[in-house]
């Protein structure tokens, strides 16, 4: 089944793949099931588009409404409108990922792995005719090697259809390097997003031992702490309990409190004092971090 003139055509809703490795989280939240009611009465007003999939006959990859397929499904419509693309993957990556940039609500997360698919999917197809090396900025000096000035030249490209400078695009892809667990907290806005480009630097082992001791600290590093753990980490001498002496700081900006109903625990300290209650908490955090300690080395 092709298309010529960009004609929507109906196609079975199990012959549509989602597009592999996309970035884009599909909730089941309110707005899915506003969706899905939507297209349960009128059907899909805005056609998905798609490309023919290599060696697999009438069976097509999803390049943009990945939304619409899944409410599609829960309202029970077996075929769907569509527009086949006949292009390669790298020009669907692209595709995908300009057609939700510009999204009112995308996550942080979301937009780090879409500006690092776009910048990939850029640099393997090795076309730069449109930009020169004097939009790098900066001169990059005669010991520059090729592959890095086409490196900038691709998030440079990124940046330019995205309307964002390079250093954001960059600073967006260094989100990537964080532990799912810290990401999280970046979606979350639990981690500001300067800080967390700090964090990305640590190793993966340093990442789970930040994480482990934000859960003991109820405290988010602040941008001063993120810089000293990013230069401790490239020092070698970021350990763990170096970790928990920087989160231990209290910000004088950041003071978060945490209010714990006397009724959750009292059943644990009947009739205590309250600077009994406080010690007992932090005795039983101290515990905890070990607990989660002695997991951590088990599972190695």
């Amino acid at each position: 089944m092709q298309n010529t003139n960009n004609a929507p055509v109906m196609i079975p809703a199990n012959n549509i793949r989602p597009f592999m490795g996309h970035p884009y989280k599909v909730l089941d939240n309110d707005e899915m099931s506003a969706l899905v009611e939507s297209i349960g009465e009128h059907g899909i007003m805005s056609p998905l588009i798609v490309r023919p999939i290599e060696g697999r006959p009438n069976e097509y990859e999803l390049i943009s409404g990945h939304r619409r397929l899944h409410a599609a499904k829960l309202a029970g419509l077996t075929e769907l409108p569509a527009v086949i693309k006949a292009v390669t993957r790298d020009e669907a990556t692209i595709m995908l990922v300009d057609s939700n940039l510009h999204r009112e609500r995308l996550l942080p997360s979301e937009k780090a792995f879409a500006y690092k698919l776009k910048l990939e999917a850029i640099s393997r197809q090795g076309k730069r005719t449109d930009l020169t090396y004097d939009q790098l900025g900066p001169k990059l000096g005669d010991g520059t090697s090729t592959q890095l000035v086409e490196k900038l030249l691709s998030v440079e490209k990124v940046g330019a259809e995205s309307n964002e400078s390079r250093e954001t695009v960059r600073r967006y892809i260094r989100l990537t390097h964080l532990i799912p667990p810290l990401l999280r907290m970046v979606d979350e806005e639990r981690i500001a997003f300067t800080p967390a480009v700090e964090l990305s630097y640590l190793s993966q082992e340093e990442q789970e031992m930040l994480f482990t001791e934000i859960g003991v600290t109820l405290a988010t590093p602040s941008l001063s702490q993120a810089c000293r753990l990013k230069r401790l980490s490239g020092e070698g001498k970021l350990n763990e309990d170096m970790i928990a002496a920087i989160m231990a700081e209290e910000k004088p900006n950041q003071r978060e409190k945490v209010s714990i109903p006397m009724s959750s625990i009292g059943k644990y300290l009947p009739d205590a004092e309250p600077k009994r209650v406080q010690e007992f908490i932090i005795k039983a955090c101290a515990f905890y971090k070990k607990h989660l300690q002695r997991i951590r080395e088990e599972e190695r």
